[in-house]
């Protein structure tokens, strides 16, 4: 039987996963031009680009499996951080149209990420 805190703790990891996985499938799905300008337009090596396959489709995959939890929640956070300075610094304080933080997807990542360092794996973990 699954004890709360464990069940809690899987939970927030598959949530996390899950959906960052989602995210990282549809980048992969349409490549990573859009990342590679971004990254020219900043004066930064276009080769960082494919470190957001890391950061949202290896990165959650180790969460969701419980291996290394905490380091790939720091690949998520790094990776999270990367993008919200880089892409989106401008809409950091804005809201909008429909109201809320414009960058409510990035947040969720973001925060989730550091409540699973924080709260660790659980009992239920890919053995090592």
């Amino acid at each position: 039987m699954l004890e709360n805190a464990d069940l809690g703790k899987l939970i927030v990891r598959l949530t996390l996963g899950g959906l960052m996985l989602f995210h990282g499938i549809a980048k992969l799905l349409n490549g990573v031009g859009f990342i590679e300008g971004e990254l020219a337009s900043h004066g930064l090596p276009t080769v960082l680009a494919y470190g957001v396959y890391v950061g949202e489709i290896i990165a959650p995959l180790m969460v969701i499996l419980g291996y290394q939890t905490r380091i790939g929640a720091l690949l998520i956070i790094f990776n999270m951080l990367f993008a919200i300075i880089l892409v989106h610094g401008n809409e950091l304080l804005s809201l909008g149209r429909s109201g809320g933080w414009a960058l409510e997807l990035q947040g969720f990542f973001l925060f989730t990420a550091v409540a699973v360092i924080f709260l660790g794996p659980g009992r239920y973990k890919l053995k090592n």
